[in-house]
């Protein structure tokens, strides 16, 4: 447990200030993160739209997060890192305050997509961010520890978005608000007048691609689709998971928020170990390709059996998935790009990840209630099974590090 405590802590050493401060704005920011994970529930238990309905809405959730992350690293080349997040971070404020008034299938879907849009743009901005403050040799923990940050704060936010929604769904969106609104203060305080600690090294071997738009490079973008069928598997967790729990387990909002909040710890837990781990001992590529298999093996175990602990095993092999495929997919995409072009090409990223979040809860509900959960679950083991195979061949032809 001692050695386990020193390796955990040993690999915090050598971040910048800067890097720090860009997580604690991500766990202000993310620790409002109590609507997006109920926003089926709330649809369909307090709103009563039917499962269909709250699937078609919920993916304009992600036809907004598409939009906002390609407008985002349009935005972040054009105007830089630090304006697109600060407005970002402001205007989600009072797009938070307006949702929970509206009230009909159309007004929520636009609100929707709107709050998405704002709210993503702030994605690539902050990943080119994390480039710029941070070492060369520290941007795969830096990036580690932004998402360590982010699923704190994704523990904090559904665990106590549970409660307040046993009170009134309306406390979970002005919770966002509030959030978002200390969130912006910090980060305008601290990095108005803040430069990257170091210059960014550019690859001379990638001179070929120092001015080329993502959208030419084929290899990224076979990368980028299978991106995509990743983010449509993994983001059920925000879609139909939380629905079946409801569905099928008749758990309360309260345990939905506390199995979620389970999963923010795990992942805050333990990430920075395994991605350090990993660094070491093998490739960004294997990486990538394990963590998908276990995606869909997360999905597959809820067949197993029944009952309340194999919610958290599963969510358990779910959170390890998220851990070795996504930090990695990030620095798979940094090292495609250039300081010139690195905006392009993390807002490609997102954009990939984002385009999971428009078929995810489509798809999902729609499977779900036509061919029920079983078959949702056996078909997104199948899709993992068949995208870790084409990242394996993909990047055996990409050039990494």
């Amino acid at each position: 447990m001692k050695t386990y405590i020193q390796n955990y802590f040993k690999v915090y050493q050598g971040l910048s200030s800067p890097t720090w401060m860009l997580a604690l704005v991500m766990l202000v920011n993310r620790s409002g993160a109590m609507v997006v994970p109920f926003l089926g529930v709330y649809m369909v238990n307090h709103l009563g739209f039917s499962l269909e309905t709250a699937g078609i809405l919920l993916s304009c959730f992600g036809i907004g997060s598409v939009i906002g992350s390609s407008i985002g690293g349009w935005l972040t080349d054009k105007f830089g890192h630090f304006k697109v997040q600060l407005f970002s971070l402001v205007a989600v404020v009072p797009l938070f305050i307006i949702l929970p008034l509206l009230k009909t299938e159309i007004t929520l879907g636009i609100g929707i997509l709107i709050l998405s849009m704002v709210s993503d743009i702030f994605r690539p901005a902050n990943s080119v961010s994390l480039a710029y403050y941070s070492k060369p040799d520290t941007l795969v923990r830096s990036f580690t520890l932004n998402r360590m940050a982010l699923n704190l704060g994704f523990s904090i936010g559904p665990a106590l978005g549970g409660l307040l929604a046993a009170l009134s769904y309306n406390f979970l969106f002005y919770g966002n608000a509030v959030t978002a609104f200390f969130a912006a203060l910090i980060f305008y305080l601290y990095f108005r007048n803040r430069k990257g600690v170091i210059a960014q090294k550019e690859d001379t071997n990638n001179e070929a691609i120092a001015y080329k738009s993502p959208y030419k490079d084929v290899p990224f973008l076979v990368f980028s689709l299978l991106s995509v069928f990743f983010a449509i598997c993994f983001f059920q967790l925000l879609s139909t998971l939380p629905l079946y729990y409801r569905e099928v387990y008749q758990l309360s909002e309260k345990s939905i928020g506390i199995i979620l909040a389970y999963s923010g710890v795990v992942v805050f837990s333990l990430e920075m170990l395994i991605v350090h781990l990993a660094e070491r001992r093998t490739t960004a590529a294997n990486a990538i390709i394990i963590g998908v298999f276990l995606c869909g093996l997360a999905f597959v175990s809820l067949l197993i059996a029944k009952g309340l602990w194999l919610l958290y095993v599963s969510m358990f092999i779910l959170c390890i998935a998220e851990i070795l495929a996504m930090p990695f997919m990030a620095t798979v995409t940094l090292q495609r790009s250039t300081i010139k072009n690195r905006g392009a090409y993390m807002g490609l990223n997102s954009l990939s990840l984002s385009a999971g979040l428009i078929f995810a809860p489509y798809l999902g509900t729609k499977i779900a209630a036509n061919y029920g959960f079983n078959v949702l679950w056996i078909g997104t083991g199948l899709l993992m099974l068949f995208t870790a195979i084409g990242f394996y061949f993909l990047m055996k032809r990409m050039k990494l590090e």
